[in-house]
């Protein structure tokens, strides 16, 4: 991504939200889908034409985006493994649990702390929390919802 720092956003039809990111350095610090966009959002932003392929049907992971994550430590580790999840895959808390270096899928708190992560996500869309079938989400239901129908979840 391009060394910007700012706010971006774009009109999506799909979503009948806008895409707004966050950008320090060329680094995404958050990812939001207001109804409208700050006034001073810029509209040039090639991650923005990604998102929009992406909402238009293309597969598309955002792997190679660099996220700056301003998370506790165990909630990175969480929302690392949630990054992973593949395109068109659906996981569920348990899974993730299961997945994450130093949690017990079988302990309840390690559940808890998924789906604190999942809540806490400041990039949903490029860490895809939508993917996790039984966790919350960052954004908004009928956001998740529509990410969901995209990938046929």
């Amino acid at each position: 991504m391009e060394a910007e720092s700012g706010i971006y956003a774009r009109e999506s039809a799909y979503l009948n939200r806008h895409v707004q990111v966050g950008v320090a350095s060329g680094r995404v610090l958050s990812v939001s889908f207001p109804s409208t966009p700050e006034p001073d959002a810029g509209e040039e932003l090639e991650l923005l034409d990604r998102i929009e392929a992406y909402l238009e049907g293309g597969e598309e992971t955002f792997t190679d985006v660099d996220i700056a994550l301003t998370v506790p430590t165990d909630q990175r580790s969480v929302l690392e493994t949630v990054r992973a999840i593949p395109y068109r895959q659906q996981y569920s808390v348990e899974k993730v649990a299961s997945l994450t270096p130093g949690l017990d899928p079988d302990e309840p708190d390690d559940h808890q702390l998924v789906r604190t992560a999942l809540a806490e996500n400041p990039t949903p869309l490029l860490i895809p929390d939508h993917r996790v079938r039984d966790g919350p989400s960052a954004a908004p239901p009928e956001i998740e919802q529509r990410l969901r129908a995209l990938e046929e979840l």
